[in-house]
């Protein structure tokens, strides 16, 4: 049945330029109704047009060049879409009309905006236009593609107390093979010896060079500009292929300088690529761990663009115009608290330890974290805010705090045995405790010396959750999100009477971090709830349900442990100048027969300033961990 004029009518697409030169065109969309008796109208079938190029389906068209053409000129504008308008059709005589079309590409904050018009002709009842690159941006011509650039936002600093840099852009030194300067075999021969001189593995790295395109720089490894070995600065200049390219990367004073907290930037993985395209393209740079990865939204910033018109033909040079720019907006500041000076002390005094090991340092009226180190023996692993081990008798602070509520007072007696058998199972003190401290003594000796025994004899004075609720005002057992990996321990209800005896001494089920415990010696310095803080604008108020210290509390448990340092096994910090110094020691036992070992940790605090330090495997707290804390509250002044 034949259609009613007044029905759809088709637009059809002829060739020109690009060398598309098929004439000829099939429906491509509809017009507009028209007046019984006159042409139909040119509306609709301007609409179709847009809605055709919006969606990149031409390929209802002929020639099949319409469509080649259009995606040839797109193409390397990526997965973008255009948005396509109809903002006129203007008429001239019956079969004549000329459609503008408005075009908003998504590149920048605001878009790239411009208008094309496309000539209609009116053949045989149906609206055709000519295919041309000005269709799709109007001083494109026959010839001419276009192709976006991105531009790298610089990437926001990690900055730390006083607002100075811990992260920001350092030099490197870049190495690898270029491929372009040598010949194949050639490259190959230099990626086995640049691999070797290096240290990476040499099979993969001679893959990647061997499966490179011809005029690639293959990347092998980055030095800091300083940190470049000697022998490696001598050789591999005399290695032909090798390229030293210096550049800048997002780094921290040190390699090491809190290294698994900050994290890393690099470029991004294929994981990150399929993860979230939007968000990552192949050789982009990236957070990879840590706050880097975290606060990659915020540090990274935003892209610019750059379109330009280019040439189709290979051999046409580099010529090129600029047809938009949307500059890139910068990334925003990660702020910390931690004190760069403070961080690099602490990981000083623990890079000769070879266990595990720990220090945290913050400061009590702020909650501000100053130091978070890890030794080398972490092995990269995070444990000063986010490690969770026995905290052995540093935890007699909180131990002291449920007995004092419980009645007890720093000169309440108690029995210091040299061991206690509770339901089959022996306790004894650590193996250096001094005899002169057995036998009936005050709460405060027993917390001076670090009497265990003492402890277990009260575990009938507390009830069910006083040890947790002790703890909790503390600072220990209650999680918050602080924007970055911390862990503030566990104090889980006892199993058994052996448990309940092994918890009072910080062993059984009690678990802590350094950083927990540095607020706990901190909360009895300041005499409220201490809440860790490391990222600002991250603020997290202590738990409302939370019994507090009352001032007598703080007193009594300020004293006692004065008096570990005044008169117990933490001696060794009694001629510290400055404002008198509250301490612990502590040991806490892990294992099982011929493979238990010792947690090392103390804590301490001095002014407004509380450290705990850990060493995974150590002879005691006072040993082990007491020289390192000592050291570093000297160095702090």
């Amino acid at each position: 049945m034949r259609r009613s004029r007044s029905h759809a009518r088709a637009v059809r697409l002829l060739a020109a330029g690009l060398g598309l030169g098929v004439a000829g065109g099939l429906l491509l969309g509809c017009t507009g109704e028209s007046g019984a008796d006159g042409p139909p109208a040119p509306d609709d079938a301007a609409a179709a047009l847009a809605s055709g190029l919006a969606r990149g389906e031409l390929s209802g068209v002929t020639p099949a060049s319409a469509q080649a053409g259009y995606d040839a000129v797109v193409e390397r504008l990526g997965d973008a879409e255009p948005r396509v308008d109809v903002v006129d059709v203007q008429t001239s005589g019956d079969d004549r009309a000329t459609a503008v079309l408005g075009w908003t590409w998504p590149f920048g904050p605001d878009g790239w905006s411009y208008e094309t018009e496309a000539p209609l002709r009116l053949v045989d009842e149906e609206w055709e236009t000519a295919w041309s690159p000005a269709l799709v941006e109007p001083s494109l011509t026959d010839g001419e593609l276009l192709a976006t650039t991105t531009v790298d936002p610089p990437r926001g600093q990690i900055l730390g107390a006083r607002g100075l840099a811990l992260v920001t852009d350092r030099p490197v030194l870049r190495l690898g093979v270029d491929r372009g300067a040598v010949s194949a075999p050639a490259a190959v021969g230099a990626a086995r010896t640049l691999a070797g001189l290096v240290g990476i593995e040499v099979a993969p790295y001679v893959k990647q060079v061997r499966a490179a395109g011809p005029k690639a720089f293959v990347e092998a490894i980055t030095y800091r500009r300083d940190d470049v070995p000697a022998a490696v600065a001598r050789r591999y200049p005399t290695v032909p292929g090798v390229l030293a390219i210096p550049d800048e990367r997002p780094l921290a004073p040190t390699r090491e300088f809190a290294a698994p907290i900050l994290g890393t930037v690099g470029p991004v993985t294929a994981e990150m690529v399929a993860e979230d395209p939007a968000a990552h393209q192949p050789g982009d740079q990236a957070g990879l761990s840590g706050l880097q990865a975290r606060y990659d939204e915020q540090l990274r910033g935003t892209p610019g663009v750059v379109v330009n018109a280019i040439s189709d033909d290979p051999a046409g040079g580099d010529d090129e115009r600029e047809l938009f720019r949307s500059e890139p907006v910068p990334g925003e500041d990660l702020r910390l608290t931690l004190d760069a000076d403070l961080q690099v002390e602490a990981e000083s005094l623990l890079a000769d330890i070879g266990p595990a090991s720990a220090l945290v340092a913050l400061q009590p009226s702020t909650g501000n974290l100053l130091a978070a180190a890890n030794g080398p023996g972490a092995g990269g692993y995070n444990i000063a805010t986010f490690g969770q081990f026995a905290p052995g008798s540093t935890f007699k602070a909180v131990s002291s705090l449920a007995l004092l509520r419980a009645g007890l007072t720093p000169d309440s007696t108690v029995p210091c045995t040299a061991t206690l058998t509770v339901d089959g199972k022996r306790f004894k003190n650590y193996s250096d405790y001094p005899a002169g401290a057995l036998g009936r003594v005050p709460l405060r000796t027993a917390v001076a010396n670090s009497c265990n025994t003492a402890f277990i004899s009260q575990r009938d004075q507390l009830g069910e959750t006083d040890l947790a609720d002790a703890a909790a005002s503390l600072g220990l057992g209650r999680d918050h999100d602080l924007g970055f990996p911390a862990y503030f321990g566990s104090v889980e209800p006892p199993a058994s009477q052996t448990e309940a005896a092994a918890n009072l001494i910080g062993q059984g089920r009690i678990l802590a971090s350094p950083m927990a415990m540095a607020a706990v010696v901190g909360t009895v310095q300041h005499g409220a709830p201490v809440v860790p803080r490391m990222i600002e604008g991250v603020e997290v108020a202590p738990p409302g349900d939370v019994e507090p210290l009352t001032a007598a509390q703080t007193r009594a448990l300020q004293g006692m442990l004065r008096a570990v340092v005044t008169e117990g096994s933490g001696r060794a910090l009694a001629d510290l100048p400055g404002p008198p110094v509250i301490a612990k020691t502590g040991t806490a036992e892990y294992g099982t027969g011929a493979r238990l070992g010792t947690h090392a940790w103390m804590v301490a605090a001095q002014g407004d300033l509380a450290v705990a330090v850990f060493v995974e495997e150590g002879q005691s707290g006072s040993t082990t961990a007491g020289p390192v804390l000592e050291a570093f509250l000297r160095a702090a002044g």
